[in-house]
């Protein structure tokens, strides 16, 4: 990708854009640490301001991105690969808010131990996502890209498998029905998110093949 850069070194818009996009999507991880750490500890009900902010900044870059590339005509990657990593990149947050929403309006006790380990692989995932993004502006080697996917993969793969064993607590354990539907409603949305973390990797992944 070295000769990519020098020929496009002035489009770092697009990196700009692309790397606080992912940054935004780890801002909203850590955000959702913090609101689970608020409600352990048994004080008031965190605000949700923070994450509607960070949807929205989300969303702003988001649009900013689809602005840039409707007036250049040149890019430093495929068009179909910038709009396909900033997309997968928005959706990040705006599911780590539906989390946080449903969390708000649900009336029973949160297992605040069951979601530290969803969180904690989420964070791992998300930092890889922020890796491998900022890799493309230096044009990496594909093998530091692999690690960062690596970890990432781990990361699913470990949510896999937690998200198999709250299910079997939840199968196993003294849940009403309505409890037991909505907690299984909220790990699978942890889940999905660590899977939307996975797909941005994906990409990068490929945009980076595409130029090695």
């Amino acid at each position: 990708m070295q000769w990519f850069k020098r020929i496009f070194g002035k489009e770092d818009k697009f990196f700009d854009l692309l790397e606080a996009g992912a940054e935004e999507a780890k801002t909203s991880v850590n955000l959702l640490a913090r609101y689970l750490q608020a409600l352990a500890a048994g004080g008031p009900q965190p605000n949700l301001d923070d994450f509607v902010q960070t949807r929205r900044k989300e969303k702003r870059i988001r649009y900013g991105m689809q602005e840039e590339l409707s007036k250049t005509f040149v890019t430093p990657l495929e068009r179909e690969d910038i709009e396909a990593l900033s997309f997968a990149l928005y959706r990040i947050p705006k599911a780590i808010e539906k989390i946080v929403e449903r969390l708000s309006i649900y009336p029973g006790r949160v297992p605040h131990t069951a979601f530290q380990r969803q969180t904690e692989l989420l964070n791992l995932a998300c930092e890889a996502v922020v890796f491998m993004v900022k890799q493309l502006r230096r044009g990496t080697h594909i093998e530091k890209i692999r690690e960062a996917n690596d970890r990432l993969q781990y990361a699913e793969g470990e949510a896999d498998k937690v998200m198999l064993g709250l299910l079997k607590d939840l199968y196993h354990g003294p849940y009403e029905p309505k409890e037991l539907v909505i907690l299984q409603e909220l790990y699978e949305m942890v889940e999905q998110t660590v899977d939307r973390c996975r797909n941005a990797g994906n990409i990068v992944v490929q945009i980076v093949l595409k130029y090695s």
